[in-house]
């Protein structure tokens, strides 16, 4: 496994300079922003297409400090029912695997989106329950109308350049949790799998060692995001975990984001670690900050000192006792 970071909370800073301090913290890889939420403080992929001295002046600031990129990251909702909206991340998420291609990145991540409730919407509709059965119409119009044929198009355009797409299984799109991932790779191809992060699932109660094991076993996990979530046991015993107030009213909250560490300790994420050796991923730990309570600079470096003795980075010895 490799120490990774998601550059997105050091775009003040230009991509060498932040290079040159991850690197000096002991970090082996980034996951770089390039479109979509994420942003293009650090790489915009249109501009880089269009130009192979900027392709190698991102490359030479990359590999200049000893470091490799794990992913470009292109979070959007390109299946968004304003045509407007959809075609702007569409564009970023295009240009990401392009680019991906170009620069010899295997993974692409981003959301896998979420249409209306019907063709005639003009926001985004989110489903929470079967019943009363406008929600299952719903669901059905979702995913047979929308996001499956978009994904196997888009399946189809990433194997054609090589490149693996990684979604994050994030509340609000239509893959949020292990079984709809699964479902729509089934449908739309192994080019889909997941950019797996705790954080998002902790909140809805999963055991993050189970949705490994079972998304392991499909070879479905394509990269991993290193992030944390308190879950207060009073606000939620009160509210529940769905939960709709602003990150930051963190007193009133029922979860909040945290660095690695500060959500749950070293047995946990040692166990996470551990099963993801079992399930044959070996791959980025990539640190994502997104902790209200903490600078990001603080955040990354109390991360990245947390996960080092945490990580496994050599591959099994012989099993000389067996």
């Amino acid at each position: 496994m490799k120490l990774g970071v998601l550059t997105v909370p050091l775009g003040g800073l230009p991509l060498e300079e932040a290079c040159r301090f991850l690197a000096e913290q002991g970090v082996q890889m980034v996951e770089i922003g390039c479109g979509g939420f994420p942003g293009k403080a650090h790489c915009d992929a249109a501009a880089l297409l269009a130009d192979d001295a900027k392709c190698r002046e991102l490359l030479d600031a990359v590999h200049k400090n000893g470091l490799e990129i794990s992913a470009l990251s292109s979070h959007g909702n390109m299946i968004h029912p304003d045509p407007a909206v959809a075609a702007m991340y569409e564009k970023d998420f295009t240009n990401a695997i392009l680019l991906a291609e170009k620069l010899g990145v295997p993974v692409v991540n981003t959301f896998s989106g979420c249409p209306g409730g019907s063709p005639e919407d003009k926001t985004p509709n989110w489903v929470t329950c079967p019943w009363p059965d406008d929600f299952s119409q719903i669901l059905d119009y979702q995913w047979n109308e929308v996001l499956i044929p978009y994904w196997k198009e888009k399946a189809a355009f990433a194997r054609a350049h090589g490149v693996k797409i990684a979604l994050e299984l994030h509340p609000g799109f239509c893959v949020y949790n292990t079984a709809t991932l699964l479902r729509l790779r089934e449908a739309a191809g192994p080019e889909i799998g997941a950019n797996l992060d705790p954080s998002h699932l902790i909140w809805q109660g999963m055991e993050l060692r189970t949705c490994i094991r079972e998304l392991g076993r499909a070879g479905a996990i394509f990269h991993f995001h290193a992030k944390d979530t308190y879950v207060d046991a009073i606000n939620t015993a009160k509210n529940g975990v769905l939960d709709t107030g602003h990150y930051g009213n963190e007193l009133e909250r029922s979860w909040i984001f945290r660095t690695v560490g500060y959500g749950h300790g070293a047995d946990y994420w040692k166990e996470i670690i551990s099963e993801l050796r079992l399930a044959g991923y070996d791959y980025a730990i990539s640190i994502e900050h997104e902790d209200s309570l903490m600078s990001g600079n603080e955040g990354l470096t109390k991360a990245i000192k947390f996960l080092k003795d945490v990580l496994i980075y050599e591959a099994p010895g012989e099993m000389f006792w067996a």
